[in-house]
């Protein structure tokens, strides 16, 4: 899978697992308008990462050559201080109204695409992860934190609000009262309390171990039917914030479409058989 070149992110690829790394230690890999550019040209590789359409129809995935070359992304920031420290603030002092809503939009723009993958994205924090760092790691599928990892949103701080998708998705993560509290205060909480929150999914000492076990996660989501995953995503995607015949009218769509993959049939018979499933991928 060609992801091309970037100025501001690295890209390794390792035993089905992407790691996106925002690579602007000097800024605490603040997301620049450089950053949100590159970032939607990476989603925009990884939305075909099962094959043509797969992100709107993970039934019918193609079985083009090289299909499910990645089956997770790991996103995180280099140089140890830092998940991302937020917004761009020197670039957002010369934006006028327009200009600060087109930035909101295009990091809404791949906040949604993260969400839209058909593979599981995991946020690992190490350092700070506030304003758009938090909201950033909010889209991923869950978030793994190290000991020194610091959360919080706060823009109030700076005259501002949640820009990035804040006030929409820590609620769906913490409750509307905490998020509430968190957005009001501009308060940083530690990875602990992330954690005792609902925030954060583990946390884990160091830098080295927080990847090793998003890594670890992935590899084991691998071994299962890989349009089961996509359409499991899709489905909580679609359920969450709905009522709740909405979210089962959601779920049985996905349940239906499991029913027309390969991988279902595959799955099926291994189970009766007692043997070692073979997922096709389609």
């Amino acid at each position: 899978m060609d992801f091309g070149s970037f100025e501001t992110l690295t890209i390794e690829t390792s035993d089905g697992v992407a790691t996106i790394t925002i690579n602007r230690p000097e800024a605490l890999n603040a997301l620049s308008q450089k950053v949100v550019e590159e970032l939607a040209r990476v989603c925009e590789v990884l939305n075909n990462v099962g094959g043509s359409g797969l992100a709107n129809d993970p039934a019918g995935a193609a079985t083009d050559d090289g299909a499910w070359q990645v089956r997770g992304v790991i996103l995180t920031g280099a140089g140890g201080k830092a998940f991302v420290a937020g917004a761009d603030i020197r670039e957002m002092t010369a934006m006028n109204l327009d200009e600060g809503e087109f930035y909101a939009r295009s990091m809404h723009t791949i906040t949604l695409a993260l969400e839209a993958l058909p593979v599981p994205v995991i946020a690992c924090v190490d350092g700070y992860a506030l304003g758009g760092g938090c909201e950033l790691a909010l889209a991923a599928d869950f978030i793994y934190a190290s000991e020194r990892a610091q959360f919080g949103q706060p823009e109030v701080n700076l005259g501002l609000v949640p820009g990035f998708g804040g006030s929409v998705r820590l609620q769906q993560r913490v409750g509307l009262g905490v998020a509430r509290e968190l957005i009001y205060t501009g308060r940083r909480i530690d990875a602990h309390e992330a954690h005792r929150l609902g925030l954060v999914n583990r946390v884990l000492p160091t830098r080295e171990e927080l990847l090793a076990a998003a890594a670890e996660t992935i590899r084991e989501i691998a071994t299962k039917a890989p349009t089961a995953v996509a359409l499991a995503k899709r489905s909580i995607n679609e359920a969450t914030g709905r009522p709740t015949a909405e979210g089962l009218d959601a779920e049985a769509r996905a349940f239906r479409a499991a029913f027309s993959t390969e991988d279902m049939r595959e799955g099926t018979d291994a189970f009766v058989n007692k043997r070692q499933a073979v997922f096709p991928g389609r």
